[in-house]
C-alpha cells in the first residue's frame, strides 16, 4: 500500500467518526427519547456540537475531492514522494482542522483548511503534471 492510498484510509476513517462524538452530545442534551425519535421542538446540540457537526460536514465536502485524486494519481501510477507527503499533509491538515473548528481555534483553523487545500492541489498538479509531460 502506498502512502497515499494509507493516507486515503485514514482520512476517510477520521472523515467516517467525526459524528460520534457529537451524537454523546445530543444524547446528553436531548435524552435517548428525543435523540431517537423525531421531536417537534428538539434542544439545540452545545456550541462546540454545532461546531463539530460544521467540521464534519466540511470534512465530507473536501474528501470528495481529495479521495478520487489520490486514486487517479495511484491509477496513473503518479506516487512517489511529493504525492505521499501532500496525502500525509491532508490527512494531519483535517485533523487539525476538525480540532480547531470544534473549540473555536480560527486562525489554526483557517491555516489547516488552507494547508488542506494546498495538499489537495500537490496532488492535482502531479497528476496533470504527468498528463502534460
Amino acid at each position: 500500500m502506498t502512502p497515499a492510498l494509507l493516507y486515503l484510509a485514514l482520512a476517510c476513517a477520521f472523515t467516517g467518526l467525526l459524528w460520534l462524538p457529537y451524537v454523546v452530545d445530543r444524547l446528553h442534551v436531548r435524552g435517548w427519547a428525543d435523540t431517537l425519535g423525531y421531536p417537534e421542538r428538539p434542544a439545540p446540540p452545545s456550541p462546540w456540537a454545532r461546531r463539530l457537526i460544521r467540521a464534519h460536514a466540511n470534512a465530507v465536502e473536501n474528501l470528495a475531492v481529495f479521495a478520487p485524486l489520490v486514486r487517479v494519481a495511484h491509477a496513473a501510477q503518479v506516487d512517489g514522494t511529493a504525492v505521499g507527503t501532500a496525502a500525509g499533509v491532508y490527512f494531519f491538515a483535517r485533523v487539525v482542522h476538525a480540532a480547531a473548528y470544534t473549540f473555536a481555534v480560527p486562525v489554526v483553523r483557517t491555516l489547516a483548511f488552507a494547508a488542506g487545500f494546498a495538499a489537495q492541489a500537490v496532488i492535482a498538479l502531479r497528476i496533470l503534471a504527468q498528463v502534460f509531460a
